[in-house]
């Protein structure tokens, strides 16, 4: 098979791109580096997106909210038949702009409000935290291994420790991890997905489930007044106002999906991708800043959440190319990690890079993620406790074909199979 810059050459500029492709989710560095190299600013007929692929042209959208608006940051990729928009209006489904697609003046309020509560303090705060329950399901896993030769990390470990360590940083209590975990993925898919409508009208039934939860929980009034959710009551809009329901569920809606299912993503990346390196599991566990390393450079190359959204609020020329106003811009964070022009090497993981921390994966600016500290921190700590409680493990066999997610913004290992060495 010809690569995409082959066939760019050859006068059919990446004609065969598909977003949702079995070979771009497998492999999308070689389409990522044909975008950056022969169309850095590219229209995708299938999803009606302009891909934008340089490592400069994305920082400048991300750092100019006035020209590129995060309106679109959370539409559902594959629109939403009636039918599948019925049962999350019974749901009472709703969503105002609250984080991410949030480009009015409450913003900066609410991203203050969330920050406050995974600011550097605290995640250090919460470490013994993260490395208790790091330690209990890998006891279990260790018991596993043990007995049956062989693994999966993935649902064991990397999905659930993220969602438990958030239920207990924010007080969440009265549903199960596994519950969380079903919600938060179901609602990746419908709107991050391409899935059918009959799958549609499944996962609706779910983010309904969902939706309904989070606004039982916002609304309980039992919460603490220096929780989590008892800030959230407390919040004062920008003309003074209450903060309104809807919106106290999205930012919950955001901070949720992102604290344990992209987090879980990520922890997934690191293990596998250290786990494969020859050396490195060996040393994780007792060279000091080894696993920090680790993650940032994992984070750089092959980051859960690969793109994100914007809208062009006026006629601009980004990357030579003029875009109306209203283009839907695709910013392909993946491929800014691996520009040769900002990370020498890009393919190579090296922990020990100089200017990794330049990397987009967590945005930049206004937007940018305020959960990154406790994700780096999570995806530090479970390496250096797997390696350090499993210390006699490797890939098992079946690693060569592992699934990977393949949404539209998030891409990660759906397996972590090991087996003892």
């Amino acid at each position: 098979m010809t690569s995409p810059a082959q066939r760019a050459s050859a006068g059919d500029p990446l004609g065969l791109l598909d977003l949702f492709g079995d070979g771009f989710v497998r492999d999308p560095y070689p389409w990522l580096a044909a975008l950056r190299a022969e169309a850095p600013v590219h229209h995708d007929p299938g999803t009606g997106l302009w891909l934008i692929s340089r490592y400069e042209d994305i920082r400048r959208v991300l750092l100019d909210p006035d020209a590129f608006h995060p309106d679109n940051a959370q539409h559902a990729v594959t629109p939403l038949p009636v039918g599948v928009l019925r049962v999350l209006a019974r749901a009472g489904f709703r969503m105002p702009p609250a984080l991410a697609d949030n480009g009015t003046p409450s913003h900066p309020g609410l991203r203050r409000l969330v920050t406050r509560f995974f600011n550097a303090r605290r995640v250090a705060a919460a470490v013994p935290v993260i490395e208790r329950i790091a330690d209990e399901l890998l006891t279990s896993a260790a018991q596993r291994i043990d007995t049956e030769g062989g693994h999966d990390l993935f649902p064991s470990f990397a999905q659930v420790l993220p969602c438990r360590v958030l239920m207990e940083l924010l007080g969440i209590d009265g549903v199960s991890p596994a519950t969380l975990i079903r919600w938060s993925d179901a609602s990746l898919e419908l709107f991050w997905g391409r899935p059918t409508p009959s799958r549609q009208l499944e996962l609706a039934e779910l983010v309904g489930e969902f939706h309904q939860w989070l606004t039982r929980t916002v609304t309980g009034g039992t919460a603490s007044r220096d929780s989590f959710l008892g800030a959230l009551a407390e919040h004062r809009l920008p003309d003074g106002r209450p903060l309104d329901v809807p919106t106290a569920v999205g930012v919950c809606f955001f901070v949720f999906i992102a604290g344990q299912s992209t987090t879980g993503q990520l922890i997934a990346t690191v293990l596998s991708r250290a786990l494969a390196e020859p050396g490195l599991w060996s040393r994780v566990s007792r060279d000091e800043g080894l696993a920090e390393a680790w993650v940032e450079e994992v984070l750089r190359r092959e980051p859960p959440v690969t793109t994100w959204r914007r809208v062009a609020a006026r006629p601009v020329e980004l990357g030579g190319v003029d875009l109306p106003a209203g283009a839907q811009l695709l910013l392909m964070l993946m491929g800014s990690g691996s520009d040769p022009d900002v990370f020498a090497s890009p393919e190579r993981l090296c922990p020990q890079r100089a200017n990794v921390r330049q990397h987009l994966s967590f945005g930049v600016g206004r937007h940018r993620c305020p959960g990154a500290s406790l994700a780096r921190t999570e995806a530090a700590v479970a390496l250096r406790v797997a390696a350090r409680r499993l210390p006699r493990i490797q890939p098992g066999p079946e690693a060569a074909g592992t699934p990977m997610l393949g949404l539209l913004s998030f891409r990660a290992p759906l397996r972590v199979a090991v087996e003892q060495a």
